[in-house]
């Protein structure tokens, strides 16, 4: 293994920038700067005069797998390097987000001025020290089994905070809910005097308990929420029965809203009517140990849902709160929702994964006056509550139609538009890539990194030993995004890169975190001018075209060259109406103008200091193209297109036939490489002749919906498991990928369930809706014509125990009957001489088919890279890496894809699943991972640096 990851590092993966020194991981610079052409957007003049030149956009540093802990201070010539702890993990649900949040803000604020060491709380409480690496697993769980002989723990936390106190400068605690916002980890830290970012352990304590929070901002003059404390106790029922009654409820039917009091991030939230329902849910709260305390509260029937970033800008404990453009939170029905799902609100799910039910507006759609009172509410409340640095405000705007008299008058919030209503209260508030703080932050001109420094320098303020250190203030950094500043000259020749991602297939919201992905990382070379685009959605077209098959339905499609902030989203559907909604005239000249008025408030506060270098993102507009006119403009710009469209034409080798019409560089395989793996058939025809070199393939039988449609299920299904001699079966699209529309089949009255899904064109189905348990199987769209039906091949489940005898780590527990195990693996080369990465063993944690969530989604999904010795041993291993790419050479893959397959643990073959030739590229795909775990390893940026410039070498 070790002589392949050498040839394969020399030979493929050497980026063309600086190399990376063993010795000093951290200290590397990488910033980068966009600058869009000057065609690409329409300008909007800024009228509101402010300092516009940018902190500059800085990345994390490529580091090594060691995981070194420092126990003195690391220092260049001067000094002056602020060596930062990043915190994550936690006992909270919240723990997988934690990991999200800490991986954006490692990747936004590293640079050659500010160090970062990593910590991870288990949800035991034990701390410790890991690697950078680790940061970019999917979940906790895909290293909590081996934290033991990866992460150096510590006995104790007085050890930790020991450690820290030697080790750091200023912590950066992203632990959400309880133990990160509660005040856990804050007290800790103030008891052994070292600094941090955020709001101190008393506040964080008052305002993290919903309870007692809604009490203290009664206490201070703003309109809150009606609310009930259960506990419990046996009396409860009667008072709350008298609560709904003084609160004009129905005992029976009146309805609510229950959740813990001392949880975020939507946890535990739900609907409730009645007394009854409502104790039944608070105590199921308690009894799954969410929390102990459980708030019911009335539910806000007509109200609108907004939150908001609050920046602290004043000077040291002197607090100059700006609250930022609020954004509103508009949740949508649709008919094809889960009956569970009736009463819709902002739930986990709704928050952290993509969904059509949620849309966000920055800012809000609401009167001007309310925006108003939300950010001077938002600001108030975070003054007289003793907030620090940063923090997240959420709440309820009530127009006067939804009749809101029973809330208290004579205090803040009420106007003749409407009742503000502010509810949660969020210390750390989710720093995920496209989170509340980055949309809020990019719409009044601070890119990722910009407003994380501005965070981090700001909380050095408060303590006198840190304000020495200036991490924004290197003279190095130039404007990326804004095209007012003159102070840098233009002679570079830049590299035009045109990442464009989304389209219509159910993979288009993978897309969108994949290209958005793509973008940032990419951004950060110096080299480089990059400009995220989407692919529109056939329904936005004016022609009505539903084809993608046909030149004229080709012709019709439509890409959108977007603007920072608006890429900053959940869903395409999202992006596409914030693109429309930003060429509207009125609302342009409303966020236009709201947005120079909180700009001219940061600038007030901010100007005093010499290491705020100004608003780095201007104020563009998107711009519309024809697919034509957009191939067109990157012939003439010299650019080379990322392809990071799942599905569809940009991986059936349409998107890459129009590109070498006219001459465009692009990312991945070929047209007829492409063609040949969108089609799982034609994929098993190319390498059927290789079953003596190890490679198997699975039969197939093919059947069109239309004759499915004709003939009895029951009839179907004895003729499948009659010609495929299985009596369980998997069925796929033929032309489709990445979990779309695949679904295991154990009897006839499954083949109906599915087939009925066919013929109602349903977008998804529903959980359980099959014999075997599994989670929502999302359909492709359009209903696919053809489907694949093979045997399903059974693997033994990976189980990953709580503790292992000795209580200090957990077991990964497999059974090995069947040998076989799934896993995936990205290849990356030239065309001939493709390698392979290291491959990873991927666990469903529902199901038997792993949905596009655990696939792609951060905090969802387990991946094993390496795979343990304990399932698959290193010959076995070398073995089928050979095999992955002999695979990739036949089928004249190049740049790099995805091969899935099953492998033998003993002999290393391989029996093909199928081949994705744009892989996911999200934040935590396993493509990462295993970039990571070569030698040396690649961090993100660099990886995606040697796939764009594989994609130029082909060109030239």
């Amino acid at each position: 293994m070790a002589s392949s990851s050498a040839a394969l590092n020399s030979a493929v993966l050497r980026s063309k920038t600086d190399t990376l020194p063993h010795e000093t991981p951290f200290f590397i610079r990488r910033t980068g700067f966009l600058e869009v052409p000057s065609n690409a957007f329409p300008k909007r003049s800024l009228k509101c005069g402010r300092r516009f030149r940018g902190v500059g956009v800085v990345k994390s540093s490529a580091t090594t797998t060691e995981l070194k802990v420092e126990s003195g201070r690391a220092a260049d010539e001067e000094g002056r390097i602020l060596r930062v702890g990043l915190i994550c993990g936690g006992p909270s649900a919240e723990r997988g987000i934690s990991l999200n949040s800490a991986r954006s803000v490692l990747d936004h604020i590293q640079g050659d001025d500010l160090h970062v060491s990593c910590y991870y709380i288990h949800y035991d409480l034990k701390a410790y020290a890991i690697s950078s690496a680790q940061v970019y697993s999917n979940t906790p769980a895909d290293f909590d089994f081996k934290l033991e002989s990866l992460a150096q723990g510590f006995d104790s936390l007085s050890d930790f905070v020991e450690h820290l106190a030697t080790s750091v400068d200023i912590v950066f605690p992203v632990i959400h809910g309880r133990f990160g916002e509660d005040g856990g980890i804050q007290e800790l830290l103030e008891k052994s005097n070292i600094p941090f970012v955020g709001t101190q352990s008393n506040e964080c304590r008052r305002a993290f308990d919903k309870y007692g929070a809604s009490a203290e901002l009664d206490k201070q003059g703003f309109i809150t929420v009606p609310s009930f404390l259960v506990q419990g106790s046996e009396l409860e029922e009667t008072e709350l029965s008298l609560w709904f009654t003084k609160n004009h409820l129905d005992v029976k039917e009146g309805k609510v809203v229950v959740k813990p009091t001392r949880a975020g991030s939507s946890i535990g939230v739900t609907v409730a009517y009645g007394v009854a329902d409502s104790l039944t849910k608070a105590n199921a709260i308690i009894s799954e140990g969410i929390d102990d305390r459980v708030i019911v509260e009335m539910f806000l029937e007509g109200g609108r849902e907004f939150t908001t970033i609050v920046l602290d800008v004043g000077s040291g404990f002197d607090c100059q709160p700006v609250a930022l453009l609020p954004t509103e939170v508009e949740l949508h029905c649709h008919s094809s929702v889960d009956s569970s799902e009736k009463d819709i609100i902002f739930n986990y799910r709704r928050k952290y994964l993509p969904t059509q039910q949620v849309a966000y507006h920055t800012p809000p759609q609401f009167p001007e006056d309310v925006i108003k009172n939300i950010r001077e509410g938002a600001s108030l409340l975070f003054q007289r509550l003793g907030l620090r640095d940063f923090a997240r405000i959420d709440g309820w705007f009530l127009p006067p139609s939804a009749h809101a008299d029973y809330l208290t008058d004579n205090k803040f919030g009420r106007s003749d538009s409407g009742t503000v209503v502010f509810t949660d209260i969020n210390l750390i508030s989710g720093m995920e890539q496209t989170s509340f703080l980055f949309q809020q932050a990019s719409k009044v001109g601070f890119s990722h990194s910009n407003i994380l420094r501005t965070v981090v320098q700001h909380a050095c303020l408060r303590f006198p030993s840190l304000r020495q250190y200036s991490v924004v203030s290197s003279p190095s950094l130039r404007t990326k995004y804004s095209n007012t500043n003159n102070a840098f000259p233009k002679h570079h020749d830049l590299r035009k890169v045109f990442v464009i991602f989304g389209g219509d297939t159910s993979e288009r919201q993978v897309s969108l975190m994949s290209g958005t992905n793509v973008w940032l990382n990419l951004q950060a070379s110096n080299d480089l001018k990059v400009i995220p685009c989407l692919l529109a959605p056939r329904t936005e077209n004016l022609s009505g075209m539903d084809s993608d098959t046909t030149k004229s339905g080709i012709n019709s499609r439509t890409v959108w060259s977007l603007p920072y902030s608006v890429v900053l989203r959940h869903t395409t559907e999202e992006v596409l109406d914030a693109c429309i909604e930003a060429i509207e005239p009125v609302r342009a000249a409303l966020t236009s103008r709201l947005r120079c008025q909180v700009m001219d408030e940061l600038t007030e506060g901010l100007k005093r200091y010499d290491w705020f270098r100004g608003f780095d993102i201007s104020d563009d507009l998107p711009k519309r193209y024809s697919i034509n006119q957009w191939i067109k403009q990157a012939k003439e710009l010299g650019a080379t297109v990322f392809i990071a469209v799942h599905g569809g034409i940009g991986e059936d080798g349409t998107l890459q036939s129009l590109l070498d019409a006219e001459g465009v560089p692009y990312t991945g395989p070929g047209v007829i490489a492409s063609k040949t793996c969108m089609d799982k058939v034609a994929t098993s025809l190319a390498l059927q002749h290789l079953a003596d070199d190890g490679v198997l393939t699975i039969a197939k039988d093919v059947r069109s919906k239309e004759d499915l449609l004709k003939l009895p299920p029951l009839d179907i299904w004895h003729e499948l498991i009659s010609k495929l001699r299985s009596e369980t079966l998997c069925v796929k699209p033929a032309r489709d990928g990445c979990s779309t529309g695949v679904a295991r089949l154990c009897c006839d009255g499954d083949l109906a369930v599915y087939i009925k899904a066919l013929e109602s064109c349903l977008p998804r189905i529903p959980s359980n809706s099959l014999s075997k348990s599994h989670g929502v199987i999302e359909m492709p769209i359009p209903t696919p014509e053809l489907l694949i039906f093979e045997p399903f091949i059974e693997t033994d489940e990976i189980i990953f125990s709580p503790q292992s005898s000795s209580g200090n780590t957990h077991d990964l527990l497999w059974k090995g009957n069947s040998r076989w195990v799934e896993i995936t693996v990205g290849v990356v080369g030239k065309r001939g001489s493709m390698s392979s990465l290291t491959p990873s063993i991927t666990v469903k944690e529902t199901g038997d088919i792993l949905s596009l969530e655990e696939k792609f989604q951060g905090g969802t999904g387990i991946n094993l890279t390496p795979p343990p010795l304990s399932i698959i041993s290193d010959a076995a291993l070398e073995k089928c890496k050979k095999h992955i790419q002999l695979i990739a050479n036949t089928l004249q893959l190049e740049g790099f894809s995805r091969i899935d397959a099953f492998v033998n643990a003993d002999s290393g073959n391989v029996l093909i699943i199928e081949v994705n030739t744009v892989p996911g590229m999200t934040p935590s795909t396993v493509l990462i991972h295993q970039a990571l775990a070569e030698k040396p390893p690649m961090y993100p940026h660099r990886f995606f640096r040697t796939l764009l410039d594989l994609a130029s070498e082909r060109s030239l």
